[in-house]
């Protein structure tokens, strides 16, 4: 007998059934949804046909789009023209501001009448006991704050729902964007030029130009502006020698310059003089605005 043969596996292999090819119909997924790129292009297109709806609109009425193309331009002017000043002023001296002249048309026919004190020092000619009296007593949170206090913002907010005389939060940025740029008074309006104004002098101007403009322009006396004047007038002497009590009388009578007096201070403005005297020594002295 002859030996039986193995099996031809590959033959038996290629002899099984082959299976099916899957149909047409089971490859292709059914479509569930747009693309995001077509959804996209949609919403532009719509935009668009807004856009263009609202100027056929204005076109077929002349006088509208008159309107509306003279804002625009004097939108722009505004901007780039408040910009523009706020660069110059960074580079020269601020010898004149709204409340310099708001102070001295409320002079006209009195005795005092064109009598105005004030004198522009530089940084450092200024004696640095003033820029810390003033950092002290204004706004201790000045050098690393980005033009506002929110925390003073909210400690005033609740404070004067109980208080009879309101209290301000505003910081050292905040009163130089208004005392050189803005009228006086208490409006929505002059309130978001503060803000727009302080936004800008601190992206602009840097934290010891906001400083030296603020030891030049605040009102530290009648009709007298700036630590300058307010030394030479009241203590014989140029704003660079002043002491540190001195300067913090200065500082004490900020609030209300017009009431309160650096030559014959009251009860209330000495013990202010105190404090203010006591938070200079505990910020650490001149070292705590060395590096604005």
């Amino acid at each position: 007998m002859s030996p039986q043969r193995p099996g031809n596996t590959f033959r038996n292999m290629s002899q099984q059934p082959r299976p099916k090819a899957a149909t047409a119909s089971t490859q292709q997924e059914p479509k569930t949804s747009r693309k995001p790129g077509k959804t996209r292009s949609a919403a532009g297109g719509a935009a668009v046909s807004r856009w263009g709806k609202a100027r056929h609109f204005m076109r077929e009425r002349p006088r509208l789009e008159c309107i509306y193309r003279l804002t625009v331009r004097v939108f722009l002017w505004l901007f780039f023209g408040s910009l523009g000043y706020v660069i110059v002023l960074k580079y020269v001296p601020v010898w004149i501001t709204p409340l310099v002249i708001s102070r001295w048309i409320d002079t006209i026919g009195t005795d005092e009448s064109g009598h105005v004190y004030k004198k522009w020092r530089s940084y450092d000619t200024i004696s640095k006991e003033a820029a810390l009296a003033v950092v002290a007593s204004e706004d201790q949170a000045f050098p690393t704050h980005w033009g506002f206090d929110f925390d003073e913002i909210q400690d005033a907010i609740q404070e004067n729902q109980y208080r009879k005389r309101p209290r301000g939060a505003s910081t050292i940025s905040q009163q130089v964007a208004k005392n050189v740029f803005l009228w006086n008074g208490r409006s929505y309006i002059r309130k978001g030029l503060e803000v727009y104004f302080t936004v800008l002098i601190e992206l602009i101007w840097g934290k010891k130009r906001i400083l030296e403009v603020y030891l030049n322009v605040a009102e530290t006396g009648p009709m007298t502006f700036g630590v300058e004047a307010a030394s030479q007038r009241y203590y014989g002497h140029s704003a660079e020698a002043l002491s540190r009590n001195e300067a913090a009388r200065i500082a004490a009578v900020l609030p209300n310059p017009r009431q309160f007096s650096i030559s014959n201070p009251s009860n209330y403005i000495q013990r202010r003089t105190r404090q203010i005297t006591r938070q200079m020594r505990y910020l650490g002295g001149q070292k705590y605005i060395r590096n604005l």
